[in-house]
């Protein structure tokens, strides 16, 4: 199991690398003057040159990358052009919030998506089935802020029952029901397309899996039908591992929208103002820090899928 892991790690090095060098070119090509920025309109063609110097933007470009890279690997993602602050702590700040909102929103994902994906491989005709068909569908085709949207208008400003935008109010104390209550809304938001996807995926593992050889030998034998679907579904346990995993990664950059939509003080909503700031050290961090945490959770779920899956290990 540990060589296994440790061959999903070194196989996570040249990714990284790979969206590192692609973050990079990116952010070069982007429109934008970041020392002019910096210096403001009144800045002088000597002081534009000693700034270019001080910050490198002098140097060829793949001098300009390995100096980054280099910063990049000990913590050091420079200073925000437009906070004039140090851009490590604000990016893992941010990092924070939206794994707390990713979190909430995977395990709400998850726990739907396999209900009702049972639910619709189990009874396939049906009242329930049909409603579980129609649910996965409108989840994956109805765009997020608008949900989101709908919700602030109906649930948080309309009927009161929730907040509308923040992860605090000033009056609610900072506690965990305080974040309970203002994670709801853009939980739901953020997990209703992973709902969906999840669904439909273990819909279908389940029917293929109930149509295989054993599980109609078992139910020969005499097992209980209880037993038999213990059984069916631990089978499809990996495809639900790979499935899940794959959301919990698209919830990282996913939540962007659902961020902007609730005011949620994410690295989502970090990079968005970073964009129409120009502040390009927070948008390369921003970026990098998200890939990086994406290549944490596949690592994760591969680690999970060898435990569960011990062919896969080979």
């Amino acid at each position: 199991m540990l060589g296994y892991i440790g061959r999903r790690l070194l196989f996570a090095i040249p990714i990284l690398l790979g969206v590192s060098l692609v973050i990079f070119i990116t952010i070069k090509i982007i429109p934008g003057d970041p020392i002019a920025s910096l210096l403001g309109p009144t800045g002088t063609p000597e002081a534009r040159a000693v700034l270019t110097a001080r910050l490198g933007l002098d140097q060829p470009l793949p001098v300009q990358y390995l100096a980054w890279l280099g910063h990049t690997v000990v913590g050091d993602f420079g200073t925000s052009i437009a906070r004039r602050s140090n851009v490590t702590p604000m990016v893992f700040d941010a990092l924070a919030n939206t794994l707390i909102l990713t979190a909430a929103a995977a395990l709400v994902a998850v726990v739907v998506g396999v209900v009702v994906g049972a639910l619709t491989a189990l009874r396939r005709t049906g009242p329930l089935a049909r409603l579980g068909n129609m649910f996965a569908l409108f989840s994956i085709s109805v765009p997020q802020y608008s949900v989101g949207l709908l919700l602030i208008i109906y649930l948080a400003a309309g009927a009161g029952l929730f907040p509308v935008s923040g992860m605090y109010s000033a009056r609610g104390g900072g506690g965990f029901v305080d974040l309970f209550n203002h994670l709801v809304l853009p939980a739901v938001t953020a997990a209703l397309v992973p709902a969906g996807i999840i669904a439909r995926m273990f819909r279908s593992s389940v029917l293929d899996v109930m149509s295989m050889d054993f599980v109609e030998a078992l139910t020969a034998r005499g097992l209980s039908r209880r037993r038999v679907m213990m059984h069916a579904f631990h089978n499809t346990v990996p495809s639900l591992l790979t499935v899940a995993g794959l959301q919990i990664g698209y919830l990282l950059g996913g939540v962007v929208f659902v961020e902007a939509v609730f005011a949620w003080p994410g690295i989502g909503l970090l990079v968005y103002q970073s964009i129409s700031q120009r502040d390009l050290p927070v948008i390369q961090a921003g970026v990098l820090v998200s890939a990086l945490a994406f290549v944490l959770i596949n690592l994760v779920v591969d680690a999970m899928h060898g435990l569960v899956d011990p062919r896969i290990r080979t």
